[in-house]
C-alpha cells in the first residue's frame, strides 16, 4: 500500500512538474511574440524588417478606377557605437494607375524612391524613443507618369512612446521633401507627409492600429493640396517556422482629398522581422 502511494505521488508530480513546464514556455512565447508585435510598430526598431505595404485606393482619376501601390520598404539598422544608431528606409513603389485624362490607358510601373535615415540614440526616456535625418528622393519611375525627374531632398523625423508592460504604442513619422535639379521635363515639387499611428496590443501578437498617411501637395491650389484618411484596421504576428511575420489589414476613409483622388482605401501589409 506504501508503495502503490508512493507510485501515485510520483505520478501526480511528474504531471504537475509538465504543466507548469509547459504553462511556462506557452507564458515564454505570448511574451515573445507580445515584444514581436511591438518591435514590428516602431519605424526605428533595431532590427533588419521587409514590409511590402500594399495600398489599393478605390474611386480614383477621372473615371473612378482603382489606383494600386504596392510599397516595399526594407528597413536595416546600422551601429554607430554604444550611444547612436542609424535605421535606414527605403521606399520603393510599384504603381498601377489609372488613367489621368479620360478615353486614356492604364500606367503600370515603377515609382520614385524614397530613402530615409534616422539618426536615434539607443537609449529611451520615459518609454519615449526619436529619430531624425534626411529624406531623398530618387527619380527611378519606369513611366514618366509615375514620378518626376528631379530629385528630392528634405528633413524627416519620427517620434514615439513605446513602455514595457504598456499595451499602447503611439506616435507620428513626417517628412517633407523639395525638388533639386531643374529638369525641363518635370515640374518642381514640394511634398510633406505626415503619419501618426496608434496601437493599442491585446495579446498573443494580436493588436489594433490606425495609421493613416496624410499628404499634402504645396504647390497645389489651396483645396486640392490635402489628402487626410481616417480609419484603422487589426494586425496578428505569425510565424513561418521560426522567423515572426507581421500581418495587417486596415480600412481609412479620406475625408479631404483633391477633386480626382480616392476616397477609400484599403490596407494589406506582409512584414517579415529578423530579430537579433
Amino acid at each position: 500500500m506504501a508503495l502503490s502511494r508512493f507510485c501515485i505521488g510520483r505520478v501526480l508530480w511528474s504531471v504537475s512538474l509538465g504543466v507548469l513546464l509547459i504553462a511556462s514556455e506557452r507564458s515564454r512565447a505570448d511574451a515573445d511574440v507580445s515584444d514581436q508585435a511591438k518591435q514590428s510598430q516602431n519605424p526605428i526598431a533595431d532590427l533588419i524588417s521587409v514590409p511590402f505595404q500594399n495600398n489599393t485606393n478605390l474611386n480614383a482619376g477621372p473615371e473612378r478606377e482603382t489606383l494600386n501601390v504596392l510599397n516595399v520598404e526594407p528597413v536595416v539598422p546600422v551601429s554607430l557605437g554604444s550611444d547612436w544608431e542609424l535605421i535606414t528606409r527605403t521606399i520603393l513603389p510599384v504603381i498601377s494607375e489609372p488613367p489621368l485624362l479620360r478615353d486614356g490607358s492604364r500606367t503600370n510601373g515603377l515609382g520614385d524612391a524614397l530613402f530615409s535615415a534616422f539618426f536615434s540614440p539607443r537609449t529611451s526616456r520615459g518609454g519615449w524613443i526619436w529619430g531624425v535625418g534626411p529624406a531623398i528622393q530618387a527619380p527611378t519611375h519606369s513611366d514618366a507618369a509615375l514620378g518626376n525627374n528631379n530629385w528630392g531632398l528634405g528633413p524627416t523625423f519620427v517620434v514615439l512612446h513605446l513602455e514595457a508592460g504598456s499595451p499602447w504604442v503611439y506616435g507620428v513619422l513626417a517628412n517633407n521633401v523639395w525638388s533639386i535639379g531643374s529638369s525641363r521635363s518635370s515640374r518642381d515639387f514640394k511634398n510633406g507627409l505626415m503619419q501618426p499611428f496608434v496601437d493599442y496590443n491585446l495579446g498573443h501578437g494580436t493588436y489594433l492600429v490606425s495609421a493613416p498617411i496624410v499628404t499634402v501637395n504645396w504647390t497645389a491650389a489651396g483645396s486640392q493640396q490635402w489628402t487626410v484618411p481616417l480609419g484603422g484596421g487589426v494586425g496578428q504576428i505569425v510565424h513561418l517556422g521560426k522567423l515572426p511575420v507581421n500581418m495587417q489589414l486596415s480600412g481609412y476613409y479620406n475625408v479631404a482629398r483633391p477633386t480626382e483622388g480616392p476616397n477609400w482605401q484599403v490596407r494589406t501589409q506582409i512584414q517579415f522581422l529578423f530579430p537579433k
